[in-house]
């Protein structure tokens, strides 16, 4: 019996670990490593924290992501013909045919994360006491980081799966099995929520400027915060969800004062701002067409002065790990379409002017999503490297998408606007539930609705490519009603958020404040035809919006339960319903 690390430790060997000059992205893995024969000095433990997010990098966790958090919606369907023969599990998925078997059930690879985490909690105080360089301020901020990625972690488990094995103890013996039965979502979600208060204030807030990847590349204060504004939202405390949002934005407010006096010695000038948040433009000083800024920002170079955290890939060095789960899925220059496409839904919206989502012709989102000359074929957002003017004020045309094995988008975890519809999501659930008799509470009402009416306008008019700048939605359409104002920012996420692994985690959550499936029914059954009433069917009970545990989990843990909406698990795990 050894007791062994992980196959994703970094090299010990490179100087100064997370610190040294080379950027921590591009240590190399190593095969094994006895833990006896490690633990000695502070590289050590950056190693195995770099290690943590080399493994949410690779395809077995980015793909989970973008197929727990997007690809049950209605964003998204089958793309190439070839994805019946090369992943007949993702091919499933689409068709909305969930089994225990399918490998993409399995979560092994999030809890071998959650055990490097709290093996470095445990082990790096004792670096800290051998190791006279390892001070105690950078200890808590590692300890800060690594609570931080395993939380994480099981946040996208039990928006997955709902009730998962929670545990903070360590596995290191290469025998042992873990047996813990399945903790309730909402336990899991306090846990995580006490954490992340516990340690908020030891994270790192900036890291030097020299070191421009590691401030979205890595955990931060801000990204905790970030991680706090959607943890609380889930729990349905709104107030505190607008609370750290608000942390958030500011401290983006204030970024970009301090980047404006640096570089011109002026504070922000008002139109460098939508709505007063600082948004990256479209449009550059007063010319009237516009340039795909902020899609090259955020999606092509990276770590934009709107991203909080983003898992940051490597650039110009195709020695380095690519985005591999990005390109298969969306796309890529020697395949051409990827295994899923936008579904009829999305690229009918404008090409049939049903405008339903992209209510306004001039959307770019809509072009930097799925429009072009190959229309419907391509999620292009992540996958392609370039967005080039028009010629016109009307849009964009997409262009270039990525070569095969050379697609370095860094995939976003949370960005600005991001926290912005968090927030108005909160503000309109803060709102008293009224028959409309009481003047005072109308009154309050009408001001929560505003608020949450002005962060929306703000990220929809930064995205509709028309000079001069205007309002296209109508204020007065919206603020005197709760439940077009509450579809109102859950489309806006759609369109901002499009195929960024948020969608169906958006719906998951209308849910369990709807208490039905009744929105997410309606909505995610439109990309079928034939099989639409099955699914629908199907969708109404809400153990099924979540997913069945995998087989094999519940063969080595006799302590799980299969979710009841996919029967015991013992054989295929189909949907059942009852």
């Amino acid at each position: 019996m050894k007791k062994i690390l992980y196959h994703i430790v970094c090299v010990a060997g490179l100087v100064g670990g997370l610190t040294a000059c080379g950027d921590y992205l591009e240590v190399q893995p190593q095969t094994e490593i006895l833990e006896e024969n490690f633990w000695n000095e502070k590289a050590d433990v950056d190693n195995i924290v770099a290690g943590c997010y080399q493994a949410m990098q690779g395809d077995a966790i980015l793909k989970r992501m973008m197929i727990w958090g997007e690809f049950r919606s209605e964003n998204v369907s089958a793309g190439s013909s070839n994805i019946s023969n090369d992943d007949r599990n993702l091919e499933e998925i689409l068709k909305e045919n969930l089994k225990a078997t399918n490998p993409y059930t399995f979560w092994g690879d999030f809890y071998n994360v959650i055990n490097r985490c709290n093996l470095v909690i445990a082990r790096a105080p004792q670096v800290a006491a051998n190791d006279p360089s390892y001070s105690q301020s950078e200890l808590k901020a590692t300890i800060a980081e690594v609570t931080a990625i395993r939380s994480l972690c099981y946040f996208y488990l039990i928006r997955a799966f709902r009730d998962v094995p929670y545990n903070n103890d360590v596995y290191v013996e290469d025998t042992q099995v873990m047996t813990l039965p399945a903790m309730p979502f909402n336990e899991v979600l306090d846990n995580l929520i006490a954490d992340l208060e516990e340690i908020k204030g030891d994270a790192v807030k900036t890291y030097p400027k020299n070191k421009a990847n590691y401030q979205t590349g890595r955990i931060t204060q801000e990204a905790i915060n970030a991680m706090l504004c959607e943890m609380y939202l889930w729990k349905q405390d709104y107030a505190t969800c607008v609370h750290y949002a608000d942390l958030v934005i500011e401290a983006k407010k204030e970024q970009e004062e301090e980047r404006k006096q640096e570089s011109t010695g002026m504070g922000v000038m008002t139109e460098d701002f939508y709505n007063g948040y600082p948004l990256i433009s479209n449009y550059s000083g007063m010319s009237t067409l516009p340039m795909p800024n902020a899609y090259d920002a955020i999606f092509g170079e990276g770590d934009s002065k709107e991203t909080i955290f983003e898992l940051a890939f490597v650039k110009d060095n195709d020695n380095m790990p690519s985005n591999g789960a990005v390109s298969l899925f969306y796309g890529n220059a020697k395949v051409g379409m990827g295994f899923v496409r936008p579904s009829n839904v999305i690229t009918n919206d404008v090409s049939a002017s049903s405008y339903k989502i992209f209510t306004n012709e001039y959307d770019c989102r809509y072009d930097e999503a799925v429009s072009g000359s190959q229309i419907g074929k391509y999620a292009y957002r992540y996958g392609a490297s370039v967005v080039n003017n028009s010629g016109t004020s009307e849009g964009f045309t997409l262009m270039s998408l990525y070569p095969e094995g050379k697609n370095k988008s860094n995939w976003i975890i949370y960005r600005l606007t991001d926290i912005m519809l968090m927030k108005a999501e909160a503000l309109v659930q803060m709102a008293a539930v009224t028959d409309g008799s009481n003047a005072e509470v109308n009154a309050a009402n009408k001001e929560l609705f505003t608020e949450a009416f002005v962060l929306v306008n703000a990220i929809n008019k930064r995205s509709i490519l028309q000079r001069p700048l205007k309002d296209t939605l109508k204020m007065n359409s919206y603020i005197n009603s709760r439940s077009l104002m509450e579809d109102l920012v859950l489309t806006e996420r759609q369109r901002e958020l499009m195929f960024e692994g948020k969608r169906w985690f958006d719906l998951v959550r209308r849910s369990q404040r709807d208490g039905n499936t009744n929105k997410l029914a309606s909505t995610a059954t439109q990309k079928f035809s034939s099989t639409a009433s099955l699914i629908r069917s199907k969708l109404e009970k809400m153990d099924a919006i979540y997913w069945p545990i995998n087989r094999d989990e519940l063969k080595v843990n006799p302590n799980l339960k299969q979710n009841p909406a996919y029967g015991s698990g013992d054989e295929e795990g189909n949907y059942e319903k009852t």
